[in-house]
């Protein structure tokens, strides 16, 4: 089985993956589909007007209510679908993904993380809107959006039916895949590495860890979006809350050292010293974490929005605004603000040496935290259980909603129970690797058929913000 996965692993890598070439410098090259992020990206900024900055008072006002009508339709208000799209990408990411792109592209991949997460606020926007506009309600009171919906409808109406059936079948497939293992699998065995560290008992019996967390999540998925919702709802602003007021008290204790931090972070995303691929390196690096953070372009998000009770579409795409805002600019900021104020990220002792050369993210990050608070590791293990859990019962209903497209509502528990035993398999597997790797392949790889689908039906959204 595991050899299996290796060769599908390495056969999804060689399609999805090859890298383009920057004339004969070495080094300089980058992945395709981070290039084909950071293209649409760019693009659709510019063919929206730059609405990421525009209308950002006008996002508030929709999430403050004050565009609620009767004739609104969905089953969850504009903040909990935005709660639940966050549940999906505040996660393992914003603590070790960055602290990985840094040890890999150096401090300067920071500020192409930014500038991409920037970017790919339009992206979200676009991907929203276009759900809610080819959303429907099935007869079991679910909603049906994202990008399965308006891929095979939006494309059809273009004549180009066949085209869009083809990408919503193999963007659902994508997302399945996706959705049980990096949704799945590599929260469990990320959020339990850092657990047992805390809680020996973990240590010896991980199937426990396993039960107990399909039980939680069991408890939440199985009630539906609206569950799920009701969930995201409380948990996201908790897990933020914590989070960021460690972050913001390491900060303040080490504030002489945030203006050589921010002048570091410029000078090495523009002149790098010591990083794979030299400048191009660093983008690489920035863009890749952007786009794992935020999920921009997947055609994740689109889902969680779907059911949004709005009376226009391209209002809920003004809230979607802000995930990659939140997400990607001011969370993973600040987790590499921390990383690079405290000096962990150039090793300076042998653990931390130890901890880089073997690329552990999260390790270094709780490292860093502890240099002022020595007690962070015991919070920073709830911090990842959290954003582990809310992962999980995002990416749940994403997995769900994309199996009832290819199979039919009647059935969609059987992806539920089949989510709730990898929970518990995947605690007992000490080895993920070559299924992790899969699985972040497929998530990405959504981004393929996904922006397709964006580039036709982009003047539909166009002609929706003009009418605001």
């Amino acid at each position: 089985m595991g050899e299996v996965v290796q060769q599908l692993s390495g056969f999804l890598e060689g399609i999805l993956f090859f890298d383009i070439l920057f004339g004969s410098v070495e080094g300089l090259s980058i992945p395709f589909l981070v290039a084909w992020l950071v293209v649409g990206a760019v693009f659709f900024t510019f063919k929206m007007g730059f609405v990421n900055v525009s209308f950002l008072g006008h996002s508030i006002a929709i999430l403050r209510g004050k565009y609620r009508t009767k004739d609104d339709k969905g089953l969850i208000t504009p903040f909990q679908s935005l709660t639940t799209a966050l549940s999906a990408t505040v996660g393992l990411g914003n603590i070790a993904g960055v602290a990985v792109a840094i040890m890999i592209g150096g401090v300067g991949a920071t500020f192409w993380m930014i500038v991409a997460g920037f970017f790919s606020m339009t992206l979200k926007f676009t991907e929203v809107t276009l759900s809610l506009q080819y959303r429907t309600f099935l007869p079991d009171g679910s909603v049906m959006g994202g990008g399965m919906r308006y891929l095979a409808e939006g494309l059809k109406e273009k004549g180009m039916g066949t085209l869009g059936k083809v990408l919503a079948v193999v963007f659902a497939v994508f997302m399945m895949g996706g959705a049980l293992g990096g949704g799945n699998a590599f929260q469990v065995s990320q959020s339990l590495g850092a657990v047992k560290g805390e809680i020996a008992f973990f240590e010896a019996y991980p199937w426990a860890y396993g039960l107990i967390l399909a039980i939680l999540v069991g408890a939440v998925i199985i009630g539906g979006v609206k569950s799920i919702a009701k969930t995201t709802e409380k948990i996201v602003p908790l897990m933020v809350t914590i989070y960021l007021s460690a972050s913001i008290y390491i900060l303040v204790v080490n504030f002489a050292l945030i203006p050589d931090a921010i002048m570091l972070i410029v000078q090495e995303a523009f002149a790098p010293t010591a990083v794979a691929g030299g400048m191009v390196g660093v983008m690489v690096q920035g863009f890749k974490r952007a786009a794992f953070s935020s999920e921009a372009g997947l055609g994740s998000a689109p889902i969680a929005h779907a059911p949004a009770k709005v009376k226009y579409p391209v209002r809920q795409g003004l809230v979607a605004l802000y995930e990659p805002f939140i997400d990607t600019v001011l969370i993973c900021t600040m987790t590499a603000l921390v990383i690079v104020t405290t000096g962990v990220y150039s090793g300076g002792t042998s653990e931390l040496a130890g901890i880089i050369e073997a690329k552990q993210g999260a390790a270094l990050t709780s490292a860093a935290y502890a240099t002022v608070i020595s007690w962070f590791p015991s919070v920073l293990a709830l911090c990842v259980t959290l954003f582990a859990f809310s992962t999980m019962i995002a990416w749940s209903y994403y997995g769900e909603r994309a199996w009832t497209y290819l199979f039919g509502s009647k059935s969609s528990m059987i992806f539920k129970v089949v989510f709730l035993v990898i929970i518990v398999c995947s605690a007992m597997i000490e080895d993920l690797g070559d299924l992790v790797n899969l699985s972040d392949m497929l998530m990405l790889g959504m981004a393929l058929p996904n922006l397709i689908g964006l580039y036709l039906l982009r003047n539909n959204v166009s002609k929706a913000l003009e009418g605001i």
